[in-house]
């Protein structure tokens, strides 16, 4: 029989729950900046290699759309893995094995003799390479942020812009010189500097443990003071779920001190609910496994699958769109650019219209996906240069707005101290849509022989993918009435 614990040895994990805004936080975002370009900068610069792989292999339109396919849902399905190796490792540690996978996967994908071999290497293995850095780097901003959250997020989503501006460019003139095999081979070497994205990543502040009696019943009140009410929100409904237990660090939680100082014979290790409650308490610190009660994250997590049907095909066909129209290689090349230049002014603009809060986060976010849906309807409708260089600006433009604010709607949603394995969930649930869309807007383009029709696929997708935001808005406001009205009850 164990002996009881003594209040006075109770010993509580602390850590900050407001995040500095600044200082390293500006390195941290550097990092997520070149992990945005190092992975979807080049899943949309990959049109330039869909063409060359199509002539090489002689396939038709979905085949070679699945390289890609592939690739975004392994992203997305790993995405839950890497939140937890994550919290179980480190950031640094996991970015880094995922920068080494990428490099390794494209590097084998060079010496590819089929397209089942492009699919293991440049699909499956790099896909499972971004997981590991997109994740972890995406949450870490999102620890080091706080006011500034929305802008931070949108400058370093900015990366993916800047790097397809670059890279588009790149691989065509690397495709010419070196054919695509040579070009694969020196991305190899482009995406380890993923490592050194990794090595950037550190904690915010290390974790102490205390005696619980060094806990002052003032300390705790100005923390309540300090936190967001989301963080408060989410603190109490852990503590609520891990009362008597020492709670792990990595959930910026404390130890319920009212329970500690009067049940002090509790046995921690005989009771059988004591032992399954510290189980609960660990899986929860890997994967939080209760988000799939929460209403409002299903919700939006199938707005995620429908937004994915559309987000991944457009990048992907628009320069053999451009190509079937009679355009040259290097200008189709430079619609890619045109996107990508309007698209880093939409994150920065659209992400800084956000932080004002103006408006709803969730209202901006559906008018941008309506924007971005309509604009793709109207693709099929171009076929000169200067008509598709327009819609490329179009394109980018409400693209960027769209990406800019997405990640902060899901930390609205379930809370910042939920946002590691929220994203996780959210990216496995999301995989569905990026998995399919490629090859759906395949599928038509060869049974019409026209690339306008994948455009039309992604345009329906991201607009039935905005009702679900509407969804998302009306509950918030039926929640915030429920408050309202509890507050004026109690008063």
């Amino acid at each position: 029989m164990n002996s009881p614990v003594k209040p006075e040895n109770r010993r509580v994990s602390v850590v900050p729950v407001a995040a500095p805004d600044s200082g390293y936080a500006w390195f941290i975002l550097i990092s997520c900046f070149f992990v945005f370009g190092l992975t979807f900068g080049v899943i949309k610069a990959f049109g330039v290699f869909y063409v060359e792989i199509h002539k090489h292999f002689e396939t038709t339109a979905a085949g070679t759309s699945w390289i890609t396919s592939i690739a975004v849902a392994t992203l997305h399905v790993v995405a839950p893995v890497s939140s937890a190796l994550s919290a179980r490792y480190s950031p640094r540690s996991v970015v880094i094995w995922g920068g080494l996978i990428c490099s390794i996967g494209v590097g084998c994908g060079s010496f590819a003799r089929s397209l089942v071999e492009l699919y293991l290497t440049v699909g499956f293995l790099n896909g499972f390479g971004y997981a590991l850095t997109w994740t972890p780097t995406v949450t870490m901003l999102a620890v080091y942020f706080q006011k500034r959250r929305p802008l931070a997020n949108a400058l370093a989503s900015s990366g993916e812009c800047i790097l397809t501006f670059i890279l588009t460019p790149l691989f065509q003139l690397l495709i010419d010189s070196f054919s695509w095999r040579g070009a694969l081979l020196i991305l190899a070497g482009l995406q380890l500097n993923l490592c050194v994205c990794g090595m950037l990543l550190r904690p915010l502040e290390t974790t102490t443990d205390v005696p619980i009696s060094q806990v002052k019943e003032e300390e705790m009140r100005l923390w309540l003071q300090v936190a967001s009410k989301e963080d408060v929100n989410e603190v109490q409904q852990r503590c609520d779920e891990a009362k008597g237990l020492k709670i792990s660090e990595a959930n910026c939680q404390w130890t319920s001190q009212e329970d500690t100082v009067n049940k002090p014979n509790v046995q921690t290790d005989s009771h059988p609910q004591t032992k399954m409650g510290k189980i609960r308490t660990q899986i929860l610190r890997y994967a939080d496994f209760t988000l799939i009660t929460n209403a409002r994250f299903l919700v939006y997590s199938m707005f995620g699958v429908f937004a994915a049907l559309g987000f991944f095909a457009p990048g992907l066909f628009l320069v053999p769109y451009a190509r079937s129209k009679g355009i040259a290689e290097y200008q189709a090349a430079a619609l890619m650019s045109i996107s990508a230049v309007l698209d880093l002014f939409g994150r920065v603009f659209f992400g800084w219209v956000a932080n004002l809060r103006v408006v709803e986060t969730v209202q901006q976010l559906t008018a941008s996906v309506t924007l971005l849906g309509t604009t793709l309807l109207l693709c099929p409708l171009a076929s000169s240069f200067p008509e598709l260089a327009a819609f490329s600006a179009a394109y980018g433009l409400v693209y960027g707005a769209t990406v800019a604010i997405h990640i902060t709607v899901l930390g609205e949603v379930v809370g910042v101290q939920r946002l590691g394995s929220a994203l996780g969930f959210f990216m496995l649930i999301r995989s569905s849509g990026g998995l399919l869309g490629p090859p759906i807007a395949g599928f038509f383009i060869d049974q019409m022989s026209d690339y306008g029709t994948g455009f039309l696929m992604a345009g329906v997708a991201l607009i039935v993918s905005a009702l679900f935001l509407l969804l998302l808005h009306q509950m918030n406001r039926r929640s915030q009435k429920s408050e309202l009205k509890e507050i004026q009850d109690m008063t």
